[in-house]
């Protein structure tokens, strides 16, 4: 399914720790939009909904919805803290086509509605 690296896992770790949410979890999905069709996007979460799917990595746990987990499949969340910038990215194997910026992406099959995003 989708992985997470040592060091995204301790930043949510300290995330969920700041905003005294020991019970959260990391919400990964993918909505339509993006200048290349699909946009990622992540939040806290403050509880799992029902038909999420759950997965555990070093003691967090990140979840996805049942329509963002087929364009996820084997992607990595990792977070990135240079000079220049900081933040989680997401690297996808089933992305095809991504935009400038990384955070909007297009699959073989198409799908989302592409739209101005930087």
């Amino acid at each position: 399914m989708l992985t997470i690296t040592d060091k995204a896992a301790d930043k949510v770790k300290t995330l969920l720790i700041q905003k005294e949410m020991s019970e959260g979890a990391l919400r990964v999905f993918v909505v339509g939009g993006g200048c290349a069709g699909y946009q990622y996007g992540m939040a806290l979460a403050p509880e799992v909904e029902t038909d999420d799917l759950i997965m555990e990595y070093e003691g967090i746990r990140v979840v996805m919805d049942p329509d963002s987990a087929p364009l996820l499949e084997g992607a990595q969340v990792d977070y990135t803290e240079d000079l220049m910038k900081s933040g989680f990215t997401v690297f996808n194997p089933k992305a095809v086509k991504s935009c400038a910026c990384g955070t909007s992406f297009q699959t073989a099959e198409g799908g989302g509605e592409a739209r101005a995003c930087c």
